[in-house]
């Protein structure tokens, strides 16, 4: 029996919200050709799955039917919610639908997640897929490449070959807490679950019996038209808002962890974000982008809806006048040298991977005191995203407003 997938795709991406776009979640956002919520229906185009599930809401309707189009995906169900009520009722009431067997595997994608090793990826799906019944849960988790306080973590204990049984879940820690958590083997929560239909429901029985009762009520009197279930609002309003994780995750005695070592990502900052245009830097490289200053050079990379991305350039001995802009805040990783940075009243130096915010308004320099060129990545994030928009205090070119 083929997998059924199901994509979640009804979040905001708060942690990335863009100002010239309210109501563009993360999953849409062009990042140079692609999109999140593109790469995610690339995913489950592969002969291992059915055709897909996807649970969104109204403001993205046109959006996930444009993207359907665009990739031949002629056959799928969409769950509209009336209201957002986070990842358990979008869990629950996708498992529900009629065209779902109950012995089926599901598994549950966040419509926002990068995953760059498919075939690694699909290979742990088909490992783990004999090992499903009708009470477990397996979750995907990560191996950290670094001690991040932005995921969630889970530790496991090996219970048998092949399987590893979930014994604690750590909502994102600090720093210092993460590094200790990957000294004890702990891995990502990425929250991509892997569970048959039967074990879904059966979950939700145990531990949620009003929300899945309140559920299988929006199914059976939400009204079908051309492949979209319309959930009925008054049933769906009653339903409590919670996470999946905190719903049944972390109530089950059941859970097991399926553990890879890929390259994944949420992209849920900037810094991620950042981190995907260094990797990738000459595929958006055209030397009509490339633009001389007295102090180096910039080159822009990439105009994206809200954001810029752009690499800066400054000269052994040189530094960019001392500045800020009214329309934009901008977010630095340090790819060469090591300059001195000025935000306001502070002044400090930043190493190579480290990171820098500048505030929409914030004054502040990048000063280059060594004989190494330094590169920076820089993200811009705002309104406006033009040379015009820099108004210059002290400046050693003569270049003061």
């Amino acid at each position: 029996m083929k997998i059924r997938p199901v994509i979640l795709c009804g979040g905001e991406g708060t942690r990335l919200r863009l100002k010239s776009k309210k109501n563009l979640a993360k999953q849409f956002i062009d990042f140079g050709g692609w999109t999140l919520f593109q790469k995610t229906l690339e995913r489950v185009k592969n002969p291992l799955f059915d055709y897909p599930i996807i649970s969104t809401n109204f403001s993205y309707l046109n959006s996930v039917r444009k993207y359907l189009s665009k990739y031949k995906i002629n056959k799928y169900k969409i769950i509209l919610e009336p209201f957002k009520k986070n990842t358990a009722a979008a869990i629950l009431s996708s498992a529900l639908l009629d065209e779902v067997p109950f012995e089926q595997p599901m598994i549950f994608f966040p419509a926002d997640h990068l995953i760059e090793k498919n075939n690694q990826f699909n290979r742990a799906i088909n490992l783990n897929k004999k090992h499903l019944d009708e009470e477990n849960i397996f979750i995907f988790g990560i191996k950290p490449n670094s001690p991040s306080s932005q995921y969630g973590y889970f530790l496991t204990k090996k219970i048998s070959k092949g399987l590893n049984k979930v014994v604690k879940f750590i909502e994102k820690p600090d720093e210092n807490n993460a590094k200790k958590i990957i000294k004890k083997k702990g891995y990502w929560n990425s929250g991509i679950l892997f569970a048959r239909k039967i074990s879904i429901i059966n979950n939700f029985s145990k531990y949620q019996t009003k929300t899945l009762n309140l559920c299988i009520d929006a199914i059976y009197k939400s009204k079908v038209s051309k492949n979209i279930y319309y959930l009925n609002k008054k049933s769906f309003k009653k339903i409590k808002e919670k996470s999946y994780d905190y719903a049944i995750l972390e109530k089950s005695k059941n859970i097991n962890g399926i553990k890879l070592n890929i390259p994944w990502s949420d992209l849920g900052s900037w810094k991620e974000i950042s981190n995907i245009f260094i990797k990738n830097k000459s595929k958006y490289l055209k030397k009509n982008n490339v633009f001389y200053r007295p102090w180096g050079k910039y080159i822009n990379l990439f105009y994206g809806k809200g954001f810029l991305v752009k690499e800066l350039v400054v000269n052994s001995k040189s530094s960019i006048s001392l500045q800020k802009h009214k329309h934009r805040s901008e977010y630095w990783t340090i790819t060469s040298g090591k300059p001195k940075i000025t935000i306001n009243k502070r002044k400090f130096f930043k190493n190579i991977n480290e990171t820098v915010f500048i505030p929409q308004g914030a004054i502040h320099r990048i000063e280059n005191l060594f004989k190494k060129p330094v590169k920076i990545m820089e993200i811009q994030i705002g309104v406006i995203l033009k040379e015009t928009d820099i108004i210059r205090y002290k400046d050693v070119y003569g270049r003061v407003n």
